[in-house]
């Protein structure tokens, strides 16, 4: 599919058009950046660009929201001495032999107490499981602190749902007032975990990424763009 370009300030902004048949030009920016213009049939290419132009600075901030997504971990192969993450710090696991499975966090280690364990896939399992049991607990404590200081603005503790999602942190379900966070968001340090849910809480009041959105969060969460951009720098 043919590549449109618009220059906003220092950055270009490519994006592609999807032609139907519909009375409204409508401006998508996808999770992997690309940015696409749904538009009416008739509609010329040059007005299609006068509107991404229009919509440029919300391109940006919509762009700058998916690069909070997760960033790829290399394949794990779940043997004794590998590290992995728990609250921002790098753990080693030790996997042992036992009657009963179990996991249990002793100084720098992550201990796995399993009755198979030469079967990487049940120690797999077993290491998951507990990831999410602390991430449900962790994330819990979280939104109920911030939903003392956010119920004054209208916004209530919404329903949580974790589970594990391949390229992001959060999202929020405004219709059912709902937010999704990743079991992976566990690994993250505290600061990015509370940056992350603070972030989902705020699309319950303002669902998409304009300048309400952003003053709301300025608002409540002062020093979320160093937070953002210490969490990035934490999984390079």
């Amino acid at each position: 599919m043919k590549k449109y370009v618009i220059t906003f300030g220092k950055n270009k902004i490519y994006f592609t058009v999807e032609r139907r048949n519909r009375k409204s030009l409508k401006i998508s920016v996808l999770p992997d950046l690309s940015v696409v213009a749904i538009a009416p049939l008739n509609v010329s290419v040059e007005d299609v660009k006068r509107k991404v132009k229009k919509r440029a600075n919300w391109i940006l901030k919509q762009k700058d929201y998916f690069n909070n997504f997760l960033p790829k971990e290399p394949p794990r192969r779940y043997i004794s001495g590998e590290t992995h993450r728990y609250l921002g710090r790098q753990y080693r696991i030790k996997i042992i032999s036992s009657t009963q499975n179990d996991v249990k966090m002793k100084g720098k280690h992550i201990i796995i107490y399993s009755k198979d364990k030469n079967n990487k896939e049940h120690v797999k399992k077993l290491l998951n499981k507990w990831y999410r049991e602390h991430a449900e607990k962790k994330f819990n404590t979280i939104i109920d602190s911030f939903i003392e200081k956010l119920s004054k603005h209208g916004i209530h503790k919404p329903d949580l749902q974790i589970k594990k999602m391949k390229s992001r942190w959060g999202s929020c379900d405004f219709e059912k007032k709902r937010i999704i966070l990743n079991t992976e968001l566990i690994k993250a340090p505290a600061y990015g975990i509370e940056y992350v849910i603070m972030h989902e809480l705020c699309h319950l009041k303002y669902p998409n990424h304009d300048n309400s959105f952003y003053n709301f969060f300025s608002l409540v969460m002062p020093d979320w763009k160093e937070r953002k951009a210490r969490l990035e720098k934490a999984f390079v």
